[in-house]
C-alpha cells in the first residue's frame, strides 16, 4: 500500500511536465499533414529505432558500465550573458549558445530563443535522467530581454523543458512550434492565441523575420505512450539580411540537401553534434555527418550544438566537438566554438574558435 501511494504521488508530481493532449483543431491539422501516416508522424524514408531487446540491453549495460570522461572533471566556466545595448540593437546580429541546443538570436530589434532548455535535468523527474554539467548557471532568465518568440524543434525533455517554459511564458510574445506541440504549452498556461503551430514547409512572419518549419529525421514523445504523435523539425530563420539554419535533432538524410536547394545558402548553421551512437545513427548524426549536413544546406559558418550540457550517450563529453573540428578541417569548413554564454556578433571580426573545453 505504501509503495502504491508513493507511486501515485510521484505520478501526480511529474504529470504536469508530461504535457497535454492536442485540441480538436490541432488534431484536424495533424491528420491533414503529409508527414502523418498510420496514426503517427514519420520521416519519408525508413528510420528504424532500437527495438531489438538484445541491443537495448547492450545499451543499458554500456550506460551502467560508464564511459571515460563522459562528464567534465571540473565545473565549466561560462560567460555571463549581457543583452545588446539599446544603441546596437537595430543594426547587430548576435548569437549566444547556452549549452546543448539552447540558442538566443538577437537579429536587429527581434529576439528569438531556440529550444531554451535551461533546467537541471532532461527528465520529468529532476534527480533522474542525467544532471546538467557542473558550473555556473548558463543563464539567469531574469536577465533576458523581452522575447519576440520562443521556437521549439520538438517535444523531447532536453529541448522542451517544463520549468523553463513556466519562467519564460510571461516574457514571450509568440511560441512557434511543430504540429502537436502546442498542447504541452497550453497545459502549462500559455495562451492558445500566443502559439503558432507549423507543418514542414510552413512559415511564420514575425515583425521582419520569417521562420520556416523544415524537415528533420528524428522522433518525438514525452511519456511511455504517444511516441511520434507530435511533429519534429528544423528551422530556417531569415531577417536582418541574414539566413540561419537550426537543425534541431536529426539523423543524416537527403532532407539537408533539399533544404539547401530550397532555402540556402546560409550565413550560419546551428547543427546538432553530440549524443550520438552508431546504434541510433538514424536519429542523431555522427560528427562527420554534421559537417556533411552543413555542406549540404550550403552553410557558411558552423556552430556545433547539442553538446556541452548533458550526458545522453556513451562518448566522452568533448568527442563531438573534437571529431567535428577534425572533419571540418579536412573539408575546409569554418567552425565557431563559443564558450557557453559567449555572444558572437555575426560579421564583426573573427568568430571565436578557442578550444575552451581542453
Amino acid at each position: 500500500m505504501a509503495i502504491a501511494a508513493a507511486l501515485i504521488l510521484v505520478y501526480l508530481w511529474v504529470r504536469p511536465a508530461l504535457g497535454g493532449k492536442p485540441s480538436a483543431e490541432s488534431r484536424a491539422r495533424i491528420r491533414r499533414s503529409k508527414q502523418y501516416r498510420d496514426g503517427v508522424f514519420a520521416y519519408p524514408l525508413p528510420t528504424p529505432m532500437i527495438e531489438d531487446w538484445k541491443e537495448q540491453l547492450s545499451i543499458l549495460g554500456d550506460f551502467i558500465k560508464g564511459t571515460p570522461q563522459a562528464v567534465p572533471d571540473r565545473p565549466l566556466a561560462v560567460e555571463r550573458y549581457v543583452p545588446a545595448p539599446a544603441e546596437e540593437r537595430g543594426a547587430s546580429a548576435r548569437v549566444t549558445w547556452f549549452g546543448h541546443s539552447a540558442v538566443l538570436l538577437e537579429l536587429g530589434e527581434r529576439t528569438v530563443f531556440l529550444d531554451p532548455m535551461l533546467g537541471r535535468a532532461p527528465s520529468p523527474v529532476p534527480f533522474v535522467g542525467g544532471q546538467r554539467f557542473k558550473g555556473s548557471p548558463p543563464l539567469d532568465l531574469q536577465a533576458l530581454p523581452w522575447l519576440d518568440a520562443v521556437v521549439l524543434s520538438h517535444d523531447h525533455y532536453d529541448h522542451l523543458d517544463y520549468p523553463t517554459i513556466l519562467q519564460l511564458k510571461e516574457k514571450t510574445g509568440t511560441f512557434i512550434v511543430p504540429l502537436g506541440v502546442a498542447a504541452h504549452l497550453e497545459r502549462w498556461g500559455v495562451a492558445r492565441e500566443a502559439i503558432r503551430e507549423c507543418d514542414w514547409s510552413e512559415s511564420v512572419t514575425l515583425q521582419g523575420l520569417t521562420l520556416t518549419c523544415a524537415a528533420a529525421r528524428h522522433f518525438s514523445g514525452r511519456g511511455l505512450f504517444g511516441r511520434n504523435s507530435t511533429l519534429w523539425c528544423s528551422w530556417v530563420i531569415e531577417g536582418m539580411g541574414r539566413r540561419i539554419f537550426f537543425s534541431g535533432d536529426s539523423g543524416y538524410g537527403p532532407h539537408f540537401r533539399d533544404i539547401g536547394e530550397t532555402y540556402g545558402p546560409f550565413d550560419l548553421t546551428l547543427m546538432e553534434c553530440g549524443q550520438y551512437d552508431r546504434r541510433w545513427a538514424n536519429i542523431h548524426m555522427l560528427p562527420e555527418e554534421t559537417v556533411q549536413a552543413h555542406q549540404d544546406v550550403k552553410g557558411g559558418l558552423l556552430v556545433p550544438i547539442h553538446w556541452g550540457a548533458f550526458r545522453l550517450a556513451m562518448h566522452a563529453w568533448t568527442d563531438p566537438v573534437e571529431r567535428l573540428l577534425q572533419a571540418a578541417s579536412v573539408q575546409g569548413v569554418a567552425v565557431c566554438t563559443p564558450r557557453i554564454g559567449e555572444t558572437v556578433k555575426l560579421g564583426q571580426g573573427e568568430p571565436p574558435a578557442t578550444p575552451w573545453w581542453r
